[in-house]
C-alpha cells in the first residue's frame, strides 16, 4: 500500500480542530437542559457505536502490553482528560482554562521526548510557544474572560494538560504498531466510557429520554458524537500517526481561534482588537513552532 504524505496529517488536524473549536456552541445549548457529564457520557457513547457500525471487526490485540496501552488512551484521553477539564471549569474561569490547555504542546514535547524518544524541538518551538500563548491570553481576556489565579481549578487544568499529552505520546505508540485509526478510536471510547462510570453516580446524571423530543437538541448531539467524537478522535489519531504527538498538538494553539471566530458567525459576538492581535499572535506562534522548530535532523523518531 502506497504510504499517506505527511501533508495529509496536517489537513486532517486542521480539519479536527475546525471542529473541536465550534464544539463549544453545540456544547452551550446543550448546557440548558443536560449537565456537564450527560453531555460527556452521551456524545462518546453515541461516537462508539457509530465507530462500531462503521467497523464492527473485533480488533485482534497483538499482547497484553498493547491492551494495556488502549486502556490507558482511553483513560487519560477520554475519561480523565474531559473530567478534569469540565470540573476545572466550576472552580475557576474559562478564559484561565483556555490559556492553561493551550501549554499542552510543552508537556507532549516533554514526555515525547522522555517515552518516545524524540529530538528536542530547537529553540524556535519555544519562541512560537511564547507567541501563540501569548496570542491565546489575548483571545480570552477579549472574549470577556479574566485571568485570575484559582488554585485548585487551575491545577485542574495544568492536570488536564498532562492527560492530554500523555493521551498523545500513547496514541503514537499503538498506531505505530500498525493499528487503524478507526480501531484504535473505537477501542479508546470503549475503555473511557467504562472508566467514566463512576462519575455517573458522583455527578448529576440522569436519564431523560424526554430532553431528546426536540430536533435541535438531536442535531447538537449527533454533532458532539458523530462529528467531533468519532470522526475527530480518529482524524487526530490520524494526524499523530503522520506527524508525531508534539507536532500535532501544536494545532491545538489554534482551538481558541475557530472559537473566537465561530462566536463572532454564529452568535454574533463584537471582533475587537485584542481578539485580532491574539489571533495573529496564536497564527504566528503556531508558525513559528510548526515550520522551524523540527528540521530535518530533529525529525521524530519511531518509537
Amino acid at each position: 500500500m502506497k504510504p499517506i504524505p505527511e501533508r495529509f496529517g496536517h489537513v486532517t488536524a486542521l480539519f479536527t480542530i475546525l471542529v473541536w473549536g465550534i464544539t463549544f456552541v453545540s456544547t452551550k445549548i446543550l448546557l440548558r437542559s443536560f449537565s456537564p457529564i450527560e453531555i460527556l457520557f452521551t456524545r462518546f457513547l453515541l461516537g462508539f457505536i457509530a465507530l462500531t457500525i462503521i467497523s464492527p471487526v473485533r480488533l485482534r490485540v497483538a499482547s497484553r502490553r498493547d491492551e494495556f496501552l488502549f486502556i490507558g488512551a482511553g483513560l487519560t484521553g477520554i475519561t480523565m482528560y474531559f473530567l478534569l477539564e469540565n470540573i476545572a471549569l466550576t472552580m475557576t474561569t474559562a478564559a484561565n482554562v483556555g490559556v492553561i490547555v493551550s501549554v499542552t504542546p510543552f508537556f507532549t514535547a516533554f514526555m515525547s521526548h522522555r517515552f518516545l524518544h524524540t529530538a528536542r524541538p530547537n529553540l524556535m518551538f519555544y519562541i512560537g510557544f511564547v507567541f501563540a500563548v501569548s496570542g491565546v491570553a489575548l483571545l480570552s481576556i477579549g472574549s470577556g474572560g479574566t485571568l485570575a489565579w484559582n488554585p485548585r481549578g487551575d491545577i485542574l487544568a495544568i492536570l488536564a494538560a498532562v492527560v492530554w499529552s500523555l493521551y498523545s505520546v500513547i496514541v503514537k505508540k499503538i498506531t505505530a504498531r500498525g493499528y487503524a485509526s478507526i480501531a484504535v478510536t473505537r477501542r479508546s471510547f470503549l475503555y473511557g466510557l467504562i472508566g467514566m462510570i463512576p462519575a455517573l453516580f458522583l455527578m448529576d446524571f440522569r436519564f431523560g429520554p424526554e430532553r431528546f423530543a426536540d430536533p435541535a437538541t438531536v442535531g447538537h448531539i449527533l454533532f458532539l458524537g458523530l462529528g467531533a467524537s468519532a470522526m475527530c478522535f480518529v482524524t487526530w489519531n490520524m494526524s499523530v500517526r503522520l506527524l508525531g504527538a508534539v507536532r500535532t498538538s501544536m494545532y491545538i494553539y489554534l482551538v481558541p481561534v475557530v472559537t473566537v471566530a465561530s462566536a463572532v458567525v454564529f452568535l454574533g459576538e463584537a471582533l475587537t482588537a485584542p481578539l485580532i492581535v491574539g489571533t495573529a499572535l496564536t497564527l504566528l506562534g503556531l508558525w513559528l513552532s510548526e515550520t522551524t522548530a523540527f528540521s530535518k535532523k530533529s525529525q521524530p523518531s519511531q518509537p
